[in-house]
């Protein structure tokens, strides 16, 4: 693709407090490198975020524990402690050394978990069906391999306000690690999408039923961590035509329509769509699927940021219509650290390589090579 075509990819654009100069954002991407006993933040990540920091550019970390009972995906960070705070305190500054900003993804497994994960706690969704962990194919990464989930349990009344503050320590954590801000991860069947679709949330109370019950748990959360960081530093992740980890709603374009306006008040920096191209983890064909930006731009008034296998000229076109602001980019960042450069220039891109995604070293993470090998500027 030559420059001339993608052009408004590498404008600027405001999102919240936060003024950017290209619209290509790398996209959160667990990938299990974090040190362990204690999912910290290490050298080798240091090495991976700096590589693909770029001046005026925002990074958007991998899912990152709020608790240690939120956990569930081996070798994947952090942020409750204080040397989880030291431990990404070095990335944001080498990030920031580059003239790049970067937001905390924060992330609760809920039911798609394993014992193992949660220190023997069992795990927690807002309703319990006994066929995701008797049916589900072993999707939870542990010490010791690829397990099943473990069986969870419903959430009680009294402990939801406990999950919320735990989100709000983890926002608080994340200001002081050096973070330009903290997106909420509500998409792939974890935590907050679980309390948000139909096909997990059979709860009779508060927080289960009609569409707002259902948004109750997301929309507190979202308000703990804008106490701590305002509106405007803060975003959240959503997975309308998701149906990883056995999702599913009876109508999805009613609740997401719902949530998007319910989002507005907050001012938040932006909403992160993944876009119906991907459902589960399988690419699907344009309009497949019920809920898109498109749709969603017509009802949430702030900046939108549309993921989900995204080339340089669909990325383009996306922007240039309107339907989008920025793309995130996630496979193509990771075996690419120079990609707004690439795109910007045509170059050609590398390959990656799925067999190294959740390997736990160096190879197919810090290894990628920039264009004919040199940094890019």
């Amino acid at each position: 693709m030559s420059n001339q075509t993608n052009q408004k990819l590498f404008t600027p654009v405001q999102i919240g407090a936060i003024t950017l100069k290209h619209r290509v954002v790398m996209a959160p991407l667990t990938r299990s490198r974090s040190e362990e006993p204690g999912e910290i933040p290490g050298a080798l990540m240091k090495e991976y975020y700096q590589q693909r920091a770029t001046d005026g550019g925002l990074i958007i970390s991998e899912g990152t524990n709020i608790s240690i009972t939120s956990r569930g995906w081996y070798g994947a960070p952090g942020i409750y402690t204080d040397k989880h705070v030291a431990g990404w305190r070095q990335i944001t500054e080498a990030v920031h050394a580059k003239g790049g900003f970067m937001f905390s993804q924060l992330w609760h497994a809920g039911r798609s978990s394993n014992l193992s994960m949660t220190d023997g706690a069992m795990p927690v969704a807002p309703s319990v069906d006994a066929s995701y962990w008797l049916d589900s194919e072993p999707s939870v990464s542990t010490a010791s391999g690829w397990f099943k989930p473990s069986p969870h349990r419903a959430l009680e009344l009294s402990e939801i306000t406990g999950v919320v503050e735990d989100y709000r320590k983890a926002a608080a954590c994340a200001m002081a690690a050096g973070f330009d801000g903290v997106e909420l991860h509500a998409a792939n069947g974890y935590l907050p999408d679980e309390f948000l679709q139909d096909g997990s949330n059979t709860r009779v109370d508060g927080y289960g039923g009609s569409v707002p019950n259902r948004c109750r748990f997301l929309l507190q959360v979202v308000e703990a961590m804008t106490s701590v960081w305002g509106g405007d530093r803060v975003a959240v992740r959503i997975g309308p035509s998701g149906t990883w980890n056995h999702m599913s709603d009876s109508n999805p374009r009613a609740l997401f329509d719902y949530l998007a306006g319910a989002l507005n008040r907050f001012g938040l920096a932006y909403l992160h769509i993944v876009e119906p191209r991907v459902k589960g983890n399988v690419v699907l064909q344009e309009g497949q699927a019920p809920v898109a930006a498109q749709e969603l731009r017509k009802i949430f008034t702030g900046k939108i940021i549309a993921a989900g296998g995204f080339e340089a000229d669909t990325a383009e076109r996306i922007v240039e219509e309107g339907d989008a602001d920025l793309v995130a980019f996630g496979r193509h960042f990771l075996s690419n650290p120079d990609l707004p450069m690439r795109i910007q220039q045509g170059l050609p891109l590398n390959d990656y390589d799925r067999s190294t995604f959740y390997t736990f070293t160096s190879k197919g993470y810090t290894d990628y090579p920039y264009y004919q090998g040199q940094q890019a500027s």
